[in-house]
């Protein structure tokens, strides 16, 4: 399999993946959104967040989901970890996992950031809640 095959290949696993994480109507909003700016930049995180690192075998997606919000909480990544509290609706992460993955954070990556993420969570949940009632 040539070059062009493999990407090709790898694009479109990471979009089957991507829309599993983070629902179809998100990736359809992502799509629809970019430009030729931007077109380079989708394309890579498809390929490579989720046609490369988020479908590999050796995490589930429960687990990556974890390791992805701690990680997006100690750099402060608001708005993705916003975005990846969301999708645990669709990885099977649970709310008590998503404490435990803050906890880790506070202790590893500072309380502030923990206190931050903790917030963020609190308002996503709320959100999510609401639009189940």
């Amino acid at each position: 399999m040539d070059d062009a095959s493999k990407n090709a290949a790898r694009y479109r696993t990471g979009v089957e993946v991507r829309r599993s994480v983070l629902g179809n109507q998100h990736v359809d909003r992502a799509e629809a959104a970019a430009t030729d700016f931007d077109r380079p930049f989708q394309q890579l995180i498809t390929e490579a967040a989720w046609g490369t690192v988020w479908s590999r075998p050796g995490l589930s997606k429960r687990e990556r989901s974890i390791v992805t919000l701690a990680l997006l909480a100690a750099l402060g990544h608001d708005e993705e970890l916003a975005m990846h509290v969301r999708a645990t609706a669709n990885t099977g992460a649970s709310r008590d996992d998503i404490c435990e993955a803050f906890l880790h954070v506070a202790i590893y990556a500072g309380v502030p950031a923990a206190n931050r993420a903790f917030k963020i969570a609190k308002e996503v949940f709320s959100q999510m809640d609401d639009a189940h009632a």
